[in-house]
């Protein structure tokens, strides 16, 4: 009498819905839309302080310039998902690399949201075959 082992090695592969492809498709770059308006918010304090007019502007055109970035950085990555993935993190590693050890709340605002950002346009990037059949 023998005893008999069965493995049945039977993978399912379920398809992404229209609406997950959706959203797996628009999440980052809202998202990093989203993150542009908020570093865009930091520039506003410029107008805090006493000075003329086109002090004002050149200081509030360099506070912009790291949501100019941002965006920059998207219309990279609505076409090349993966650049943009590595542009992102790149950039969230360089900015914690500096504001690390002293600032650890402004690497984790700053330095996360890139990072999440990062990893959305990753997984854009390897499922770009299924977000086209869904859409």
């Amino acid at each position: 009498m023998g005893v008999g082992i069965h493995v049945s090695l039977r993978t399912e592969v379920k398809r992404m819905s229209r609406t997950q492809g959706r959203l797996l498709f628009w999440s980052p770059r809202i998202l990093t839309i989203a993150f542009a308006i908020f570093l865009s918010l930091f520039a506003l304090d410029v107008f805090n302080e006493v000075s003329g007019f086109w002090q004002e502007a050149i200081a509030f055109s360099i506070h912009l310039l790291p949501a100019v970035v941002v965006v920059t950085f998207l219309v990279i990555a609505w076409r090349w998902e993966w650049v943009g993935a590595t542009l992102f993190a790149a950039t969230a590693a360089a900015y914690a690399i500096w504001a690390l050890p002293k600032h650890l709340s402004w690497a984790c605002g700053i330095a996360g949201p890139l990072l999440v950002i990062a990893g959305l346009f990753l997984v854009n990037w390897f499922k770009r075959s299924e977000l086209r059949r869904a859409a």
